[in-house]
This record gives structure tokens, sequence and C-alpha cells, in this order.
């Protein structure tokens, strides 16, 4: 098994850099996104879509010491900062974490100089913020006022965290971990464990109360981050342990006889998704490696990596991966009618989970 998952991570990589800079995204294509937004071209490859591209791409550099990744890193980051970023919001932070840990890394004051600018504005308010001072998902096309998504972990909060660690900023740290707290409380299902998309505060509700695949997936893996990248206090660490145990303990019954997952994670006739059943391989692994799993949710991943495998194609590309998500604010049936769309952050997610499945030599 490990010969094949080595030569898919090769293939995985091959096909990169084109989702990376695919030209033909539906939305932006159509005009759907950014319409209006000033400086719209700069949005194009920079947004979450491909922040998450790059965090992998960084761990697999990370893993390997290898040249190549590290060139393409520091390529894509060069020529977007001559280009000229995007405006700030939650989804645009995105980015920023593969670059702090580049910057840290080359010590790249440049680098470090952007990232310090773009946590420093979400720390000081530039991000709106909800009743009770969480970070508002505030997106490139729409304000969400007074609403907390499961992505915000991954895309706002873990850069505010990583660049705390790497500038001892204890505020940033602090901050952080109470982004933390407040998303599990209003956003973590205490009979189930699965999370929901959102929350709103101005109706007091979790929308069309989806448990949708991938934004579980978010949480399987940025809680697991959290102690990697900070080292929660023992106190901390053993509650998020549980809310990722809780969480994982009912992803597990619910994993199709395929190995993947639903979109709907507890609904069969949703369409059987790649993107979270890698992340939620990838924080399986992670969250055992660091102690926040017990051992034998490892048999969970296992099966999902036959399916992941067998999703990658000749070119590299990870099929079977939904398309960018907005909130499904009344019906679940929005969720049900997301495309299939090979996107960066799919190409992302797979990398992880083939990186921690090595380590665990599944």
């Amino acid at each position: 098994m490990r010969e094949t998952v080595v030569k898919k991570l090769e293939t995985l990589i091959k096909g990169f850099l084109p989702v990376l800079y695919q030209e033909d995204d539906p939305d932006y294509v159509s005009g759907k996104f950014g319409q209006g937004v000033e400086d719209r071209e700069k949005y194009r490859y920079w947004e979450w879509t491909q922040g998450v591209g790059l965090f992998g791409l960084w761990k697999l550099f990370e893993k390997t010491k290898d040249e190549r990744y590290l060139n393409m890193l520091t390529s894509y980051y060069d020529e977007r900062i001559k280009f000229g970023l995007p405006g700030k919001n939650v989804n645009t932070m995105a980015p920023i974490l593969a670059l702090e840990y580049l910057g840290e890394y080359l010590g790249n004051e440049e680098y470090l100089k952007v990232s310090r600018e773009w946590t420093e504005w979400l720390f000081e308010g530039g991000l709106p913020r909800t009743p009770e001072g969480g970070f508002q998902h505030r997106t490139t096309d729409d304000v969400n006022e007074g609403e907390l998504w499961d992505d915000t972990l991954m895309m706002s909060v873990l850069p505010l965290a990583n660049m705390g660690r790497i500038d001892k900023r204890q505020d940033y740290i602090e901050e952080s971990e109470y982004q933390l707290l407040l998303h599990i409380e209003q956003l973590a299902d205490t009979v189930t464990g699965l999370w929901y998309h959102g929350y709103t505060y101005k109706e007091k509700n979790h929308f069309a109360g989806a448990f949708w695949g991938r934004g579980n997936s978010w949480a399987t893996i940025a809680l697991p981050l959290f102690e990697e990248i900070i080292h929660l206090k023992p106190s901390l660490k053993h509650y998020v342990s549980t809310v990722l145990t809780r969480q994982v303990d009912t992803i597990g019954k619910l994993q199709d006889k395929s190995g993947l997952w639903h979109t709907l994670l507890d609904h069969e006739d949703s369409y059987l998704e790649s993107s979270c059943t890698a992340g939620f391989g990838y924080g399986i692994l992670l969250g055992i490696k660091l102690g926040l799993l017990d051992e034998k949710y490892k048999d969970i991943a296992s099966k999902a990596l036959p399916a992941i495998l067998d999703a990658i194609d000749e070119n590299g590309v990870l099929n079977l991966c939904s398309y960018g998500t907005p909130m499904g604010r009344e019906s679940l049936d929005w969720y049900r009618e997301i495309p299939i769309h090979p996107m960066p952050y799919g190409q992302a997610m797979a990398m992880l989970f083939l990186i921690e499945a090595m380590d665990a030599d599944l």
C-alpha cells in the first residue's frame, strides 16, 4: 500500500498547479464571484480555495524537504505579492497560514511583514465581530452579519494562532483559543458531536441544520492543528480531545461502505464526496499522533484511504470533490445541488491525508 500511496502523491502534485491556477472556475468565469468588487482580478488566485491548497503544499515540503515544493510556494507568493493582494476578509486570510510558515522557515522579512499586517488587521477588529465577539464570516461577496461558520477556524483563526506562536504574541494565542471555544459552543452538536455549517445570532438557529461533510472535516482538521501549532494547556487539550472524539465517533458510524462519506453526513440520498473524506482521514490520523484521539479510530482512516486513492485520476486530479459551498440557509437540497469540480483544497486535503497515511503506515 505504501508504494501506491507514494505514486498517487506524486500524481497529485503533478495535478496541483493546473488546479491552483485553473481558468475555468465556474463562479469567476460567470461573473458570479466578486461581482462589483474593486480589483476583482486580485481575488482570482488569492482566496480560501488556494489558501488550503498552499497549506497542503507547505506540509508536503515540511515532510520531504524537496526543493521543488519550496520553489512552487515562493513562486506563487512572489507573483501574487507583486501583482497586489486583494482586500482582507475571513477567506482571503487563508493563504496567510502557509506564508507565515514560509517566512519563518526562510527568514523572509517581506513574507513576515505581509503576514503580520494581515493578522494584526484581524486581531484589531478589521473583521466584524458577532455578538459574544466571534469572527463574523465576512467573505468577498457577503457580509453574513452575526454569523459564525465552521470554515472560519481553518481560514482565519489558525493563521492568527500561528503568528502568535512565531512572534510570541500571547494576546493572539488567547484570542485564537477564545474563537475556538466559541465556535465549538455554537456549532458542535452536543448529542451527535457533529458540527453544523453555521450559526446565526440574528435568528438564533443553525440555518438549514446541515451536518455538511467538508464543514465537519474543517473541524476535524483544525482541532488537532491548534494543538500542533500552540500546544494547548492540559485542560484545554483535554476538552478539545473530548469534542473531537465525540465527533469522530459519530463520523465512523456514518462512513459509507465505499470508504467515502456523503456530502450531507446523515443523508444517504446526498452524493459521496472526496474532500471531506480526505479531510476526515487527515484529521483523524493527526489527532491520534498528537494524543487527541484513541488509536482505535485509525480503522476509520484505513477504510477511507483506498477510496481516496481511487478518486485520484491519471492527471493527478482528485475527483468527486464538491465545489465551494456557501451557507445552505433554508433547505438541505442546497448541499445536494452543489456541483462536483476539481479544486485546490481537494488536492491539498488528499495530499495531507496521504502524508499522514505514510507516517501511520496504513
